[in-house]
């Protein structure tokens, strides 16, 4: 079966999936593996003073107790983001001196069950001398509140500024209107239904670690944790298999891959940890987190002006691998978004607090980015007295301005946002919401319409690599593996990838296998995330196919007997032109094993552009405050479709994760840093009873110039549109009852209470 880009093709993936044939972590064990179990700490902030292991080092089957002490030799976990100025958090895999949220690890029991690994674990006896704790990056970043690190005063990592902010105030000072709106987007935890786990085997010939572990790309933690041993990379072999949902939370090292790495070598046996849920909700990165002010500055004509964000990044308890882009490059890259805005200042602190660090979560700053654009236009729209939709069209970019350079920096290269947005008012049937707005006032309820407007800039510029290799012995002779440096952790790589490399040589899609997630096996990598995998990947695919048919041109012209230029390629087969002599891919690479095996990086490839217009309507009971999203229509530009049913997935998934935190999700302390949402007990994360009953998706396609397959990426566009079109749309349900501002999560409790105030404000009816 052959699968042409843009044909619906069914995940090659899945039959294996739902047969249980899966390879994820726990499922993988070593002869003589011993375990482990962590030991944490129960204090957000505190003087770590003892910590009394020997109770526990003689219960049954323990094998050694680990503490900061054992793993002092190591170095640091880094971030590798680069600000000026950025003063970095150095983390030990397990302290020393000091705890700083709760969750961090104190110590590891290693021990020959996990249950008895478990059982010890509770009676190692850990001293902390409790401090003062601050939860919040505006609390922490308070004259006189906690300090977590003394070289850090007054908690910043740093002072973010992009912009010239001289001019952006002049614009503001002379602008017809300013919009300013505080917005919060909530911290939420990541929730994959895979939790973390790790094998790690340690070979005393050799001196090299192989760590399995779920991940989003093997080569960045493989460095990581080589960096953080103390040892050469080649010195340490990274393993993936499959994944069950990352979303940015598993995309590098953590403290507990570590201590199984010095176990491993201690011991001179393998040792595996699996976490349950609620070490998940205490230790995973957890993501967004921020506070801002918005605002926007318009002509009397309602034409943009100027964008200034100002606000606080809340960062957790130490600095994760990637946690300082989100409220600093990436609100820089995406928050002017499809619209003309002359004029850009971006001005944010990333703030150290007593909570679980924060790191990449789908979209990892786009989304928010995008999210307090949109609440200013639909405000703006208010005050100005304008047509909200016709705000946005008045300043969108315009197709004619391709190539635009943007406020931001950056230069889309392609997009039809005026068209988008037509066509998602169309699918969401704009026109007639007011009588549908009417039916539910006839039944006490409120209904509010929203719009979103996104766009995206994808993954930095980089390169990656893609290889094919035909196999001509053993269990996979006869197929065609595709080397892959970017990682699949649900998003059906082996599918879509199989699409591109099946339409450029005519081989049936069963032929292909997909090969990733073994450093050893692997040129580089620079791994999933920022929807790059096609546009890196898939590029690198598309390149080292036609380098697949360079070659077999030479070597059928060998084999033909004929001239070079004479040989066509066509459906699979070269062909001497003309004549009816040829020879088939799969044969050539029989005549010639080896010779048309290609290994290829390429060229830095830059950033796409992804971009839509997603409309929800929802639906609230002013009684109970429940807010009920029952239509959903989203328009998405992702340029190149090569699986529409890959992107149609990608799309609801996300869709639904951002519905989850604009109705729902929300990570709560108490004053003293203690999680409140420390199970699904607690934090109410999305079910499919939440989902609209029908999530239309369209995809509009303008092709992208920046890379090879003209493609833009989809992965995280589901969030950006939710997040804006759905909180839009409660804030138009609430105005019905004089609310104007009303920050996520909606949900119940909260909705009741700001109607029942809204209400007891209104005046009373006159006589």
């Amino acid at each position: 079966m052959k699968a042409e880009i843009g044909q619906w093709q069914q995940r090659l993936e899945d039959p294996a999936l739902l047969r249980g044939e899966g390879r994820f972590t726990d499922d993988i064990n070593e002869p003589g593996q011993a375990y482990a179990w962590m030991v944490r700490s129960q204090h957000a902030h505190g003087l770590l003073r003892g910590t009394d292991c020997e109770k526990a080092k003689s219960m049954p089957g323990v094998l050694a107790v680990y503490t900061g002490a054992d793993l002092a030799a190591y170095g640091t976990h880094k971030t590798h983001i680069q600000l000026p100025n950025l003063k970095q958090t150095p983390r030990r895999s397990l302290p020393v001196d000091k705890v700083r949220f709760v969750g961090d690890p104190v110590a590891c029991v290693v021990a020959e069950t996990a249950a008895q690994a478990k059982d010890a674990a509770e009676a190692v006896e850990v001293d902390i001398e409790p401090l003062p704790a601050a939860t919040t990056a505006g609390e922490a970043a308070k004259p006189g509140a906690p300090q977590l690190y003394e070289e850090l005063p007054g908690n910043v990592a740093v002072e973010f500024n992009y912009g010239d902010k001289d001019k952006v105030e002049e614009a503001f000072s002379k602008a017809a209107h300013r919009i300013k709106l505080a917005l919060r987007n909530t911290r939420v935890v990541a929730a994959p239904i895979e939790p973390r786990a790790g094998i790690c085997a340690y070979d005393a010939a050799s001196g090299r670690f192989t760590l399995t572990a779920p991940g989003q790309g093997v080569f960045g933690m493989r460095n990581q944790l080589a960096d953080i041993l103390g040892i050469a990379q080649d010195k340490v072999r990274m393993r993936t298999w499959q994944v069950g949902g990352s979303f940015g939370m598993k995309g590098s090292i953590y403290p507990e891959y570590v201590c199984l790495a010095h176990a491993a070598r201690a011991l001179g046996r393998p040792v595996k940890w699996t976490d349950e849920r609620s070490g998940s909700f205490l230790s995973d990165q957890q993501g967004r987190d921020h506070e801002m002010s918005s605002e926007l500055a318009l002509d009397k004509d309602g034409n943009f002006l100027a964008l200034r964000i100002t606000g606080y990044g809340n960062l957790g308890a130490y600095i994760g691998t990637t946690a300082p882009m989100m409220a600093t490059n990436n609100a820089v890259k995406n928050s002017v978004s499809v619209y003309r805005t002359p004029l850009l200042h971006v001005s944010t602190k990333l703030v150290l607090s007593n909570t679980t660090p924060v790191s990449a979560y789908r979209g990892a700053g786009r989304p928010e980015a995008n999210y307090y654009m949109e609440r200013l236009v639909d405000e703006a729209a208010v005050k100005l007295g304008i047509d909200r939709v016709e705000l946005r069209r008045r300043n969108h970019v315009r197709p004619e301005e391709m190539p635009y350079k943007s406020a931001s920096g950056q230069v889309y290269d392609s997009g039809e946002f005026t068209e988008v947005l037509r066509r998602a008012l169309e699918a969401a049937d704009w026109k007639g919401f007011s009588g549908r707005k009417a039916e539910s006032k006839k039944k006490g309820r409120l209904r509010g319409l929203g719009a979103g407007s996104y766009l995206e800039c994808t993954s930095p510029p980089n390169k990656e690599s893609g290889a094919i290799r035909f196999e001509h012995e053993g269990e996979n002779a006869g197929r065609v593996t595709l080397l892959t440096g970017t990682l699949d952790f649900g998003q059906g790589h082996a599918t879509a990838f199989a699409q591109v490399v099946s339409q450029r040589l005519g081989l049936p899609l069963e032929k292909f296998r997909l090969v990733q997630g073994d450093s050893d096996q692997l040129a580089f990598g620079a791994g999933t995330g920022g929807s790059r995998s096609l546009l890196m990947s898939g590029g690198a695919l598309a390149q080292a196919a036609d380098q697949v048919i360079d070659k077999g041109r030479k070597l059928a012209a060998e084999h033909l007997e004929a001239s070079e230029k004479d040989i066509e390629f066509r459906a699979g087969r070269f062909v001497v032109a003309g004549t009816d002599r040829g020879i088939d891919l799969e044969e050539l690479s029989r005549a010639f094993p080896g010779k048309l095996d290609v290994s290829h990086i390429t060229e830095v490839i830059t950033s796409a552009f992804p971009n839509g217009c997603h409309v929800a309507e929802v639906e609230i009971d002013p009684e109970t405050g429940r807010v009920e999203v029952v239509r959903y229509a989203a328009v998405n530009d992702f340029g190149t479709i090569v699986n529409p049913m890959l992107v149609e997935g990608q799309i609801h998934g996300g869709v639904v994760q951002g519905i989850g935190q604009a109705l729902m999700e929300s990570v709560r302390y108490d004053e003293s840093g203690q999680l409140l949402t420390g199970s699904f007990m607690d934090y109410a994360l999305a079910r499919a009873s939440d989902a609209p009953p029908g999530i239309s998706v369209a995809n509009h396609e303008v092709p992208a110039t920046t890379n090879p397959l003209g493609v833009k990426g989809c992965g995280e566009a589901g969030c950006a549109g939710a997040l804006t079109s759905v909180m839009n749309a409660v804030i138009d349900a609430l105005s019905e009852v004089g609310i104007r501002h009303f920050d996520m999560p909606a949900t119940p409790e909260r909705v009741w209470k700001a109607i029942k105030e809204a209400r007891a404000r209104a005046p009373a009816p006159s006589r």
